[in-house]
């Protein structure tokens, strides 16, 4: 008679050797696939950029689509094979894409893509409006519908640092662009949102299903410090949704430290609001930024995001978050053990939330907050998204080959 700790030894070697195998296949199967990555344009590093970024490491074969290319800014890609629109070539696209926004559709249904079994498109505007074959597997990552489009357009519009003229001329192309973001929905097979926010939006919007597969860090170059220095940091580019306005007045009211990252269109009004307890660091290096979240006391996040990188990004420096509640703060953050949540975007509920963790801030504890992160490392990334594309491939391969 068998012993049955043996039988299931067996038994658990054998499943393993099932599922290897059934890996292995799959992946030699992708290998004969011809795939193809589709991004918006590429002008400034941020968190699609860096989801960007991990796709081209996941497919370095595959080459790339883009309405403009900023080569100068945005780093990683030097060994790509990128193609871009007639945009790249048009006056002052490189640094203001906006102007062109109205052209953006046109370019990406002008991309030749007939030649590819597998398009995967990084879309937080117009990617997602690429032309494929029916034969054609087209899986979109959804960082947002339009987020200028759609919820909140008005007041996103209103905020906005541009031309009055252009923005009026604007408002009244958001119609057609609504219509054509609406449709181009409609030619994605299947889509993966980033969090469960932009799941719902999908649904409200596009009236199609998603799957969340949240994006990533790499936890591992991220450093717990043994000290802080005292002040809280809040990262990320300086346009009016971000409410760094928020931000300044509340520190200009408290009078603690506050380092801010990144620039953008706000950033002269900004800082003519600030007061000296604010310093503005403009671009940080990766070095530079890393050290600054590992000793800050928390990071300030008081936007609503569709995901939310740079809260992953301090949690894996050990740093708590005070946040909004709302968007994928509600994905990423444990209220009491990773942040603190605030209820509205105002100074009296900010201010609160930041006084209620100078009382409780020893219950923060680095490493917690450090596991927790993990779980949004590049690694489960890869994992969930390549067990996904295989589920979706062998299906679609049954349908059409």
């Amino acid at each position: 008679m068998i012993h049955s700790k043996y039988r299931l030894s067996v038994e658990f070697k054998k499943k393993k050797q099932y599922y290897v195998r059934k890996i292995f296949y799959f992946l030699m199967s992708l290998a004969k696939a011809k795939i193809a990555l589709v991004f918006d344009w590429m002008t400034n590093p941020g968190g699609a950029e860096k989801v960007n970024l991990l796709l081209h490491k996941m497919f370095p074969q595959a080459p790339i689509f883009t309405s403009i290319f900023n080569e100068k800014k945005v780093k990683g890609f030097e060994k790509a094979a990128i193609t871009t629109s007639f945009i790249q070539n048009l006056p002052f696209a490189k640094n203001h894409h906006q102007i062109y926004l109205g052209m953006m559709p046109y370019a990406y249904e002008n991309f030749d893509l007939s030649s590819f079994d597998i398009v995967i498109s990084s879309s937080h505007a117009c990617a997602k409006g690429i032309i494929t074959k029916p034969e054609t597997l087209h899986i979109c990552y959804c960082h947002t519908p339009m987020r200028y489009a759609w919820d909140n357009w008005q007041s996103y519009i209103d905020q906005y640092k541009m031309n009055p003229i252009l923005k009026f001329f604007g408002k009244r192309r958001l119609h057609s662009l609504r219509m054509w973001d609406r449709l181009s929905a409609e030619r994605v097979d299947y889509f993966v949102a980033n969090s469960s926010t932009t799941k719902q939006r999908i649904e409200k919007y596009y009236n199609k299903q998603s799957t969340v597969i949240h994006p990533m860090v790499k936890t591992s170059e991220f450093k717990i410090s043994e000290k802080t220095g005292g002040y809280y940091l809040a990262v990320g580019r300086l346009t009016p949704y971000k409410k760094f306005d928020l931000i300044v007045d509340t520190f200009n009211q408290i009078g603690l430290p506050l380092k801010i990252v990144g620039t953008g269109i706000s950033e002269t009004e900004l800082k003519a609001s600030a007061n000296a307890n604010i310093e503005f660091i403009g671009n940080a290096d990766d070095k530079t930024l890393k050290t600054l979240y590992s000793e800050c006391e928390a990071l300030i996040f008081p936007q609503v995001e569709d995901f939310g990188i740079t809260a992953i990004e301090a949690m894996a420096s050990g740093r708590p978050v005070i946040a909004y509640k709302k968007g994928g703060a509600l994905d990423t953050i444990e209220e009491g053990k990773t942040g603190i949540f605030f209820e509205k975007q105002d100074e009296l509920h900010l201010k609160a939330a930041i006084e209620e963790y100078q009382k409780n801030k020893k219950h923060f504890v680095p490493q917690d907050i450090r596991k927790h992160a993990e779980k949004f490392d590049e690694k489960e990334f890869e994992n969930k998204f390549l067990s996904y594309l295989k589920d979706k491939w062998e299906h679609w391969q049954k349908t059409y080959y």
